[in-house]
């Protein structure tokens, strides 16, 4: 089991993301629009540079949503590979068997 403040920071970073999703996009419109002045866009990248850097997209874990593991997370799932043996091995996954031989 994660670490339960890592997991809320994760979770944290997600609304903060939905949050400022919009305006972020709106800024890096403006900067990339090259027939812009060039003081006009350099005041949106000061404007990004002051949003939070927790609202970046870049900056979300993925983690599985039983366990809150960070690594060997399978995105279809969005489970990690240990909750997905445990889940397969009591047959709460229809269609995956444990191999044995």
């Amino acid at each position: 089991m994660a670490k339960k403040s890592a997991v809320q920071k994760n979770l944290k970073r997600i609304m903060m993301v939905s949050k400022f999703e919009k305006k972020r996009i709106m800024l890096k419109k403006i900067i990339m629009n090259k027939k812009l002045e060039l003081a006009e866009r350099f005041a949106a990248q000061l404007k990004l540079d002051k949003l939070p850097k927790n609202s970046s997209k870049v900056r979300i874990r993925n983690r599985c949503g039983i366990s809150g593991r960070p690594h060997g997370y399978y995105r279809k799932l969005k489970i990690s590979r240990i909750a997905l043996r445990d889940m397969a091995s009591s047959g709460k996954i229809p269609g995956i068997i444990k191999s044995s031989w």
